[in-house]
Order: C-alpha cells, then structure tokens, then sequence
C-alpha cells in the first residue's frame, strides 16, 4: 500500500463532512428511485466532485464483468476485460503489488465490494489527494460503493421476482385454458368406448386430444401437438380447439374442416409454429371410419386378431402452406372388436441408455399383449413400459395417449 499521509484535524473533520454530503447523495438519488444509469451517473458525479476522486473505473458482475463508470483515465476501460488477478482479490489492495499489463497503471488501488459473502463489483481509483490512500477513507469508498451497488442489486432481484410473478400466473392462466381444451368426459356405450392420458412435460404442454359428438351416429376424435411448448403453444391450441369445434358445427366433411384448420393456423401461427394432427370420424351405423393424419404419428387399428394396420394418410402438417399442398380422406370399414390407438411422439420418442427409441414397434407389441384388457390399463402398461426403458428418466417431451374401442 501506498504510506499513510494523515491530514490535520480540520482537513480531516472537512473531508468527513464531504463523506457526509456524498452519503446524503447517493442515499437520496436511490430513495428517489431513479434509474440505474441516472444512480451510475450521480455516484460518478459524487466521487469526483464531492471526494475529489479524479480517476476511477467500477466493474460489476452481471453474468459478467462489465465496466459501469469509467472516468479521469486514458484508456476505455468498458472494452477491457477485467484480469483475473483483479477478480480473485477480497480486500483492498494496491495495484503495485498485483501482476496487471500497465493499462492498470492508471490507477493506484482496488476496493472490491462485497454483500452476503459475494463479490459484486470492483472499484479502481486513483490520482487522488493523500487522505484517499488511508486504510479508513478507503473504507468509506467502499461503503458508499456497497451502499448503491447493493441497493441497484436489490432492485434488480425485485423486478426479477416480479417478472418471475407475472409469468407465474401467465402459466397458471395458460393451465386452466389448457385444461378447459379437454373433453369433461369421454363416452363407453354398447358400441365404442373412448378413453385419455394425458401427461405434460413441463407447466403447459403442446398436446390436446379431444372426442365431440357430431349426432346421434356419429363422433370426431382427434390428437394434435404443437411445435413448441410453453404459453405460446397453449394459446394455438387453444385456437385449434375453439376452431375445429366452430367448423364442425358447420360441416362434418372431414377435408373442408382439415383445410379450414390449416387456413386458421397458418394465419394465426406465433414464431413459425405448426400443429401435427390425426383427426377421426366414425358412423356406429355403418362402421366407417373416416381420417385424416396431419403430418401425425401413424395410429394403430388393432383387429381381434392382433393383426394390425397404420393410419397414415392425409397431408402434411397444418400451418405450413397457406393451401395443403394435397389431402387424403380416407375412409375404412372397423370390425368388431378393434381397437384404434392415437398418441403424440413423446410416447415413441423416448430412448434407453444406448440413445435406441422405444419407437412404433415396441408400441404395437404392448398394444398386442394388452389386447384384451381396458383402455385404462394398456395406457399405464404403456407408461410403465416407457419408463422401465428410460431406466426411470424423466420424459423429454408431452405424452398423450388416446384409445378408441369399437365393440
């Protein structure tokens, strides 16, 4: 350190009124509750002018080290980084005695400022009068730069707090409009049954499934996911849901209400987002099925027999093209006792150790050996076929599951 020069009793009783003034003023300036670059200014303006510190430079960690104040020197400091012999330091030091390119020469000592036992920033000053090199006016230095440097800290733990509130309940709306997507209930007549799981990745998943009574023969079923997950995902879906149900009032022919679909989503689409679908009719009076699979996982129609068949056709997916590039109804006789098996590719998309999918096929095998049992109980064969493979990860992405049993 440089030698201690003590001043005389009334310099000494007049620098502590200045250490006064410049404490009222920074306390002021932040009960005022002025910007962060308004109290940056003010405690700039309070050294040099009130202490007659003429050199200095303040680093602060914000994810990373940045020069906040930078005044008296010739170099610009908010280009350099700050070298680590500076950062690992925890009290106030000299720069003669620390390993630094000469740059650093500009100024005489580092005051490291700390709160709750971690570093928030460095202060270098330098070119001062010979009271500034005494142990106790550095101090104070360092008090009043841990006074506005904590203070600007807390506030911004408080706009984070309150950011992290806001979304917090933009998450907790977006759940129940997620949830009121849901069907309240599922039908299980003398002819079909129709049974859900629904499992989310995070807060507000990108699934949806839902089953709508067209009239007294038939019904619609579909699946969908969106790309993408979170509030933007919820609040398509949600115009995918209250769309579909409008076109259906409307029509039940199964290529208008696909292409009114994409029109909807491709206009409404936040990001580039789109939405994979399988979409389905069936008549109980004739037995007909009648789809459409959007860029969708192919469902599975399990016959009596464990025979199986993939419903892929259709188009691609909606949301893309502002007209579907082509479009596919198709239309299939459902024997008795089969079964048809819709879920989204958080079912299939789950990989064991050596990074292998559990895939289509080990779905159809469960879905085979399960053949006989309820829809309630494949779906958690299903689930816990899908963890013991994982070795009981955690699921990368939404998992719906949605079986239609035709008896």
């Amino acid at each position: 350190m440089t030698e201690l020069k003590f001043p005389t009793v009334e310099q000494e009783l007049n620098l502590k009124k200045l250490e006064l003034a410049a404490l009222l003023e920074i306390t002021k300036a932040i009960n005022n509750n002025l910007p962060e670059e308004a109290l940056y200014k003010i405690y700039h303006f309070t050294l040099l002018a009130q202490l007659n510190i003429r050199r200095l430079s303040l680093f602060l960690l914000d994810e990373k080290w940045e020069c906040k104040v930078c005044f008296g020197t010739d170099h610009n400091f908010r280009e350099i980084e700050l070298p680590s012999a500076i950062t690992e330091l925890r009290e106030i030091t000299s720069l003669a005695s620390i390993d630094v390119d000469r740059r650093w020469q500009d100024f005489e000592t580092v005051i490291p400022i700390m709160h709750n036992n971690r570093i928030l920033a460095f202060v270098m000053i330098g070119n001062v009068n010979a009271y500034y090199t005494t142990l106790g006016a550095l101090s104070f230095v360092q008090t009043l730069s841990n006074i506005i440097l904590v203070a600007m800290e807390n506030r911004r733990l408080e706009r984070n707090r309150l950011a992290q509130e806001a979304m917090r309940k933009e998450i907790e709306i977006a759940r129940e409009v997620q949830n009121m997507l849901f069907p309240k209930s599922l039908p299980n007549n003398k002819d079909f049954s129709v049974y859900a799981t629904y499992i989310p990745h995070s807060s507000i998943g990108g699934d949806y499934y839902d089953y709508i009574a067209i009239d007294k023969e038939q019904f619609l079923f579909c699946v969908a996911d969106v790309s993408g997950k979170g509030v933007p995902a919820s609040l398509l879906m949600s115009n995918f849901q209250a769309g579909l149900r409008t076109i259906l009032r409307q029509t039940n022919n199964l290529s208008t209400i696909v292409s009114e679909l994409n029109d909807l989503i491709y206009r409404n689409a936040i990001a580039e987002k789109f939405i994979t679908c399988f979409l389905g009719i069936y008549n109980r009076a004739t037995r007909e099925l009648s789809y459409v699979n959007a860029g969708h996982n192919a469902s599975i129609l399990l016959y009596e027999n464990n025979t199986y068949r993939l419903l892929e056709e259709g188009c691609t997916m909606l949301g893309i093209f502002d007209e579907l590039p082509f479009l596919n109804v198709t239309k299939i006789h459902v024997p008795h006792n089969s079964f048809v098996f819709c879920y989204t590719d958080g079912l299939t998309e789950v990989f064991n150790q050596d990074e292998d999918e559990f895939g289509l096929e080990n779905t159809i095998k469960v879905l085979q050996n399960c053949r006989y049992v309820s829809s309630m109980n494949i779906h958690r064969q299903l689930l816990h076929e899908i963890n013991a493979y994982s070795n009981g990860a955690s699921f990368a992405d939404d998992i719906t599951l949605l079986s239609c049993r035709f008896k």
